[in-house]
């Protein structure tokens, strides 16, 4: 089985190769159809596409999935409209495919710049969130690549149909149906194929919890743009507007508990501590989350329903859960050394009117996304205005943040001469 399995992907991995040759060639207006069409057939077929995702839902249930990650599965109306309205706006995106930039002349009479074109085939790894499976073939199409995607057993029925009508797209715009393929097995071999065939994909890129990317980080050979956690944090300064506080704190955290977006750390200045505090408790309590908070924490929040002491443990922990880790700090300087040392480099915030003090945030806290007054759920490549986004980074080389069609990109130099040798 695992020989059928690994041949299975080396011809998935082959069709994509050749692929990728031809999504190179498209134009932009070819590739804008192929994304315009699979928009409407979403549209058209949204009823069998919730019957489908029900089907992945009621197993999923049965099988005693989490909670988060069964929040993840669910395909809604709204986020059907969302994924049709994601693609509409990568049609709307400028093509950055050809694009020659910093073209100079040189002494010796060449013009050397450099052109921006696909990476070639990217590997897509990810669980639940079906939605994923159109925002990376819409991103992987407009950018010039091909795409195989492999989600999560548990989307598996869902995925499919969903893969359906975007070859259905690709084809009505003239495109091979193999610039996007779905990989149609639950074999967890599949993925072990998939990130070790540098000969036919050129990047991986792996959307799902810390034991998947752990293990890709182990045994890939193929290149990766990656994210491990999501231990994103906010800090309320002392010079913070308090309504602001309260509505970034409170929305950072109970938007949805599931995304790697989500706060999992609060840090508040000890001067407003005793005031912002209290009040974020009412909104907590009403959620019913857990508060696991330090000593000078548990002492403002005296009479919380459900609190905890904070442990080592905590501060680096990313809970996909109503569970906020809590603490007290004496001012800005100890909360960025406190995001420095715990933080996973994805999301933080800081709450603050001082603008000297949210400018220093922005320079010297080393995460992919830095915010100031804004809840950390903005973290994501729709919000960005990337149309959708393959994936987060944390890493530093190449793609950072949100992925969307620039990182999918590379850069080659292109050189224009006159008939000119080097002496």
């Amino acid at each position: 089985m695992t020989m059928d399995i690994k041949q299975y992907m080396e011809q998935v991995g082959q069709r994509a190769r050749v692929a990728s040759r031809a999504m190179a060639r498209a134009d932009s207006a070819t590739r804008n159809r192929a994304l315009l069409l699979i928009a409407d057939a979403i549209v058209r077929d949204s009823a069998q596409l919730r019957a489908a995702n029900q089907r992945d839902m009621d197993a999923a249930a049965a099988a005693g999935l989490a909670p988060a990650m069964l929040d993840r599965l669910a395909l809604s109306d709204k986020a059907i409209a969302t994924m049709v309205e994601g693609l509409r706006q990568i049609v709307a995106l400028a093509d950055p495919i050809g694009e020659i930039s910093g073209l100079k002349f040189r002494p010796s009479g060449i013009q050397v710049g450099q052109m921006r074109v696909p990476l070639g085939v990217i590997g897509i790894i990810y669980e639940s969130r079906p939605n994923v499976t159109v925002d990376a073939a819409g991103l992987c199409i407009k950018s010039g690549n091909a795409t195989i995607l492999r989600g999560g057993s548990e989307a598996i029925h869902c995925n499919r149909a969903l893969a359906k009508l975007v070859q259905e797209g690709l084809l009505g715009a003239g495109l091979p149906a193999d610039a996007v393929q779905v990989v149609d097995t639950t074999d967890r071999a599949a993925v072990g194929a998939l990130i070790t065939m540098p000969q036919y994909v050129d990047v991986i890129v792996p959307r799902g919890g810390k034991g998947l990317i752990a293990r890709l980080m182990e045994e890939a050979t193929v290149p990766m743009i990656k994210h491990l956690d999501g231990i994103c944090h906010v800090y309320i300064d002392a010079q913070a507007d308090l309504k602001k506080a309260v509505d970034i704190g409170f929305n950072a955290k109970c938007h949805r508990y599931g995304t790697c977006n989500t706060m999992e750390t609060l840090l508040v200045a000890r001067a407003i501590a005793p005031t912002v505090l209290p009040e974020l408790a009412k909104l907590y309590a009403g959620q019913q989350v857990e508060l696991r908070a330090d000593a000078e924490a548990q002492a403002i929040l005296a009479g919380y329903p459900q609190l905890l002491a904070a442990t080592e443990e905590d501060w680096a922990t990313e809970y996909l859960a109503p569970v906020l880790a809590v603490k007290v700090v004496a001012d800005m300087d100890e909360a960025m050394d406190h995001i420095n040392r715990y933080s996973s480099k994805h999301t933080e915030s800081i709450v603050t009117e001082n603008h000297s003090d949210a400018m220093r945030f922005l320079r010297e806290v080393d995460s992919a996304s830095v915010m100031v007054n804004a809840s950390t759920r903005f973290a994501d490549g729709f919000e960005y205005g990337l149309g959708a986004e393959i994936g987060i980074s944390n890493d530093k080389l190449h793609a950072r943040g949100p992925v969307g069609l620039e990182g999918l990109t590379s850069l080659k130099y292109v050189v224009f001469g006159h008939g000119e040798v080097r002496n």
